[in-house]
């Protein structure tokens, strides 16, 4: 049905800024991650160490629980609906990776369809990932959302130490490099980590085990020659007929711990300027617009709202008195529509600020006062 494990012998490279299809699984390479997503949606990441790039996992593949036993996986059920495809305009980031997949190979329930994204920038070393989850059933579905994750740190399956993290909310894993695997949107419910066998993927009862279990896999695997396996997934929530719920995650990678967690921390980052964008494309307005902030003075919260008459690059970024750039709130390829971001000057001092927004054809520009 699907392509068998990579080969650790396989050989690829991957230079910033290039995109390829390989035997149909589509590729970008930012410089220092490398991100693969193959005909049904598993993600694979391989690190950049000089001209070559090593694995690091060898598939990350959604999994959706829904009513009891009955989980939605990658080896036995996922068809495609769209096509997996690299976006030549991202929505966000420099790169975009985008498909959809139903439950067509099985046809057996959740009958739900799942729209993936995964965005990379340039010269970072982590990836969002972003999932849209539809109910396609007759009647109310309880869902949860997780990941099915197959490590393969430095192109390894023995000697990987994999552990969930409860102080940083994520699944590791390491030899030379350290990986991490984060829920974004919402509390990780169950991480569970175990040795890989060949059968632990035919049963759905297995599956919502691991995902309801309610417990964290804390205490450090150490991986034989056949590797190891996590799950994670998230909260369970009820979907009426033909709602939808999203649910974003990151994959982090670094030379130590405390580099991964530092590219982890840029990833929430990243994640957190997406999501705090509001988008209205009933309201177009016929040019560039940027309104003046609200309230004004604030302190440490007010809303800015800017319109875009046609789909653009656009940056919108905050300045001091001094000219320095002290927050970059939007960067990336928006739709046309009204955008309002929700902006927290917590961290920054009392005082005059500019925030600008920058096209390539405009740039607009307004004050604003921070009293504390």
């Amino acid at each position: 049905m699907k392509n068998i494990l990579l080969s650790s012998t396989l050989c690829l490279l991957f230079i910033a800024g290039t995109v390829s299809n390989i035997n149909a699984q589509v590729t970008f390479g930012t410089g220092k991650m490398n991100v693969r997503v193959d005909d049904y949606g598993a993600v694979r990441i391989f690190t950049t160490e000089g001209t070559d790039t090593v694995q690091q996992i060898n598939r990350a593949s959604f999994l959706v629980a829904g009513n009891m036993n009955q989980v939605m996986d990658y080896w036995n059920d996922v068809d495609i609906e769209i096509p997996t495809t690299l976006e030549t305009t991202p929505m966000h980031g420099d790169y975009e990776i985008s498909g959809t997949y139903n439950n067509l190979y099985s046809g057996l329930p959740p009958d739900v369809l799942v729209e993936q994204h995964v965005y990379g920038w340039n010269d970072e070393n982590f990836c969002l990932i972003k999932m849209i989850v539809t109910n396609q059933e007759s009647s109310t579905l309880p869902t949860i959302i997780g990941l099915d994750i197959i490590q393969n740190v430095d192109e390894t399956w023995e000697n990987d130490n994999i552990f969930y993290d409860a102080v940083n909310q994520l699944l590791t894993q390491y030899e030379s490099h350290y990986i991490g695997i984060k829920i974004l949107s919402e509390s990780t419910t169950s991480a569970q980590v175990f040795e890989w066998y060949d059968t632990y993927t035919d049963s759905d009862s297995a599956y919502y085990a691991w995902m309801t279990a309610g417990t964290f896999s804390t205490d450090t695997l150490l991986t034989d020659a056949d590797g190891g396996v996590g799950i994670l997934a998230g909260e369970s929530m009820d979907l009426q007929t033909g709602e939808f719920r999203t649910i974003y995650m990151a994959i982090a990678a670094g030379n130590d711990e405390s580099d991964m967690l530092a590219n982890m921390d840029v990833a929430v980052q990243k994640y957190q300027s997406i999501t705090s964008v509001e988008y209205d494309g009933n309201l177009t307005p016929s040019e560039y617009i940027l309104n003046q902030n609200y309230p004004n003075p604030f302190n440490p919260n007010t809303k800015i709202t800017f319109g875009l008459p046609e789909r653009a690059d656009i940056s919108l970024k905050i300045f001091n008195s001094l000219g320095e750039e002290v927050a970059e709130l939007v960067n990336g390829n928006l739709e046309a529509g009204t955008y309002t971001y929700d902006f927290n000057a917590e961290g920054l001092t009392s005082g005059v600020y500019i925030y600008t927004l920058q096209t390539e054809k405009h740039a607009l520009s307004m004050k604003m006062i921070l009293i504390k």
